[in-house]
């Protein structure tokens, strides 16, 4: 009964403090499976990759963007819980020079769960060469208890794919 009630619930009144929701639609997979080393070692965090099937990017969480990379390949948002998340589109898409992405936010923008951040061409990126794996990690790892992601399709704006508990 109480998933029955949840979809009456707007996602604005739902609790987002221990969960980042998808960015995109797609299947999210391990950060491991990323080719570059930075991501896949967790140099920068921790977190998951979402092999996308959908275009569109969406923010994982509330909060305010503090970087927009000046290519529009990857987003940095600091949520209201004090996580600080890393969202980067495809892998050495810098190389790119911002063909193929499109932002729909600025630094200093107040983001909520669900609200379009970016659009990317992922058949460019492919034709390229390049993996096109939306990576989301959380930078500050150090203020997580317990951190856990989940693998399998996920729905953007909807499914959670990293659970945690703060310090």
């Amino acid at each position: 009964m109480f998933n029955f009630l949840q979809k009456f619930i707007s996602k604005k009144e739902v609790n987002h403090d221990n969960h980042l929701i998808t960015p995109v639609t797609g299947k999210a997979a391990s950060i491991t499976e990323i080719s570059d080393e930075v991501f896949s070692e967790r140099i920068l965090g921790d977190g998951v990759a979402v092999i996308p099937s959908e275009n569109i990017i969406f923010s994982p969480m509330e909060g305010e963007v503090v970087q927009v990379a000046e290519t529009n390949h990857a987003f940095c948002i600091k949520g209201k819980n004090g996580l600080d998340v890393l969202i980067h589109i495809g892998v050495d898409t810098v190389t790119l020079k911002g063909k193929g992405f499109k932002s729909y936010v600025k630094v200093g923008q107040k983001v909520h769960v669900g609200k379009k951040i970016a659009k990317a061409d992922f058949n460019l990126i492919s034709n390229a060469g390049l993996q096109t794996h939306v990576i989301m990690i959380i930078t500050n790892m150090s203020k997580l208890a317990e951190f856990n992601t989940v693998t399998g399709n996920v729905k953007a704006g909807e499914d959670e794919v990293i659970t945690f508990r703060m310090k």
